[in-house]
């Protein structure tokens, strides 16, 4: 029995939600979306998986209580970055195993800076015992660090950081879920703030409340309203190199050439792409370990490439449409299913067919030690 990915929902990325707005609310709203995009009630849902930080006290079981939810296949992973790509593998392998005929999967968060220091103070031991008494407070100088090995290994300048900026911007005019969606030039993205240097302002994520969903089925339900996806290939990798490297490569670099193999296809015949962007340099090592960059020459690519509208990250990415938490894992994969589905708006790729989603999640000491990639095709 094959996966397909038959809907999506999501909510708008707030910058700064209403008292009344809460992780429950805005979960449940992308799953109401989700629901209405299959044509599916409530009780067609026999799957669930959740990925949020900020759920608790509640857990994956007390979530499909307060949706009304009646399963018999349950998964919630806090793995962040990468948590979309883990939950999207286990719901297809629920889907062929028979586990399940239709997994709704959802992601969201509603974080308080209060609660975004505690959390990076004590993101999990090796940053509690060792990076807290430091005076850390979260993950800008780590990336800062990583950004200038970047820069000094390939030559990049930064007005390579700012062509991506830029363009994702460009790309999220045309988002109405957008946090940010006015103009930005370069000129306004070497002005900004330093952050921790080399990053600006525009480099570093913006934190925001939303939520995602998407719904992975064994059949097109009758009333879904967009074209299923099929995934034609997923690879996942978890602490690669055990903190041993320069963080300039990723996971993805390991699994790219069985993702591509098992897929049928090539990063030359993607239309669309979306890799995870908490900060531009890991867009440029996730695409260069997928093989979209030749040499590993990021500043031509850069330059010539990014420059000019590349399609990734379409929907503005999390550097213009916000990090809400768990849903920026998934927010690359419902971009991509909706330019696939062709429902774009003004930022469609014409007659996009062929998509990949590469994630990269969790931060274990020095970098993110979690990947994962997946390639997608318009069904019809």
């Amino acid at each position: 029995m094959s996966a397909l990915i038959v809907a999506i929902g999501e909510t708008p990325r707030v910058r700064h939600p209403d008292p009344s707005q809460n992780t429950m609310s805005f979960i449940r709203d992308a799953a109401q979306l989700a629901l209405r995009d299959a044509g599916l009630a409530v009780t067609d849902i026999d799957g669930l998986a959740v990925g949020s930080f900020s759920l608790g006290p509640d857990h994956a079981i007390d979530l499909a209580w307060r949706l009304g939810l009646s399963v018999r296949w349950l998964l919630q992973d806090i793995n962040g970055g990468v948590s979309g790509l883990i939950m999207l593998c286990h719901a297809i392998r629920g889907i062929e195993a028979g586990a399940a005929r239709n997994i709704l999967v959802l992601g969201g968060d509603v974080t308080s800076p209060e609660d975004f220091i505690k959390r990076a103070r004590n993101y999990n031991s090796a940053t509690r015992d060792h990076l807290a008494p430091l005076g850390h407070s979260g993950p800008n100088a780590m990336f800062a660090m990583l950004t200038q090995r970047q820069m000094r290994k390939y030559g990049l300048a930064a007005t390579d950081y700012g062509h991506l900026a830029v363009a994702q911007r460009q790309w999220a005019a045309g988002n109405p879920l957008a946090a940010y969606r006015n103009p930005m030039t370069m000129e306004d993205y070497l002005n900004a703030p330093i952050v921790a240097a080399p990053l600006r302002r525009f480099d570093c994520v913006p934190v925001v409340a939303a939520a995602s969903a998407l719904i992975v089925s064994s059949e097109r339900p009758r009333g879904a309203a967009g074209t299923p996806v099929r995934i034609l290939a997923h690879r996942q990798s978890f602490n690669y190199d055990h903190q041993d490297g320069d963080g300039l490569q990723t996971g993805v670099r390991g699994l790219a050439a069985d993702l591509w193999s098992a897929a049928g296809v090539a990063p030359a015949d993607m239309d669309v792409a979306s890799a995870y962007d908490d900060y531009p340099a890991i867009v440029y090592a996730q695409l260069a370990d997928l093989g979209f960059i030749p040499g590993d020459d990021i500043a031509r690519f850069a330059r010539e490439r990014i420059a000019r509208q590349f399609p990734v990250n379409t929907g503005g990415g999390m550097l213009s449409a916000g990090q809400a938490g768990h849903a920026g894992g998934l927010q690359g994969i419902v971009e991509v299913v909706r330019q696939l589905q062709h429902r774009g708006g003004d930022r469609q790729v014409a007659n996009a067919r062929l998509g990949v989603v590469s994630g990269y999640g969790m931060i274990l000491y020095r970098y993110c030690a979690g990947a994962g990639a997946a390639v997608l095709q318009r069904a019809a």
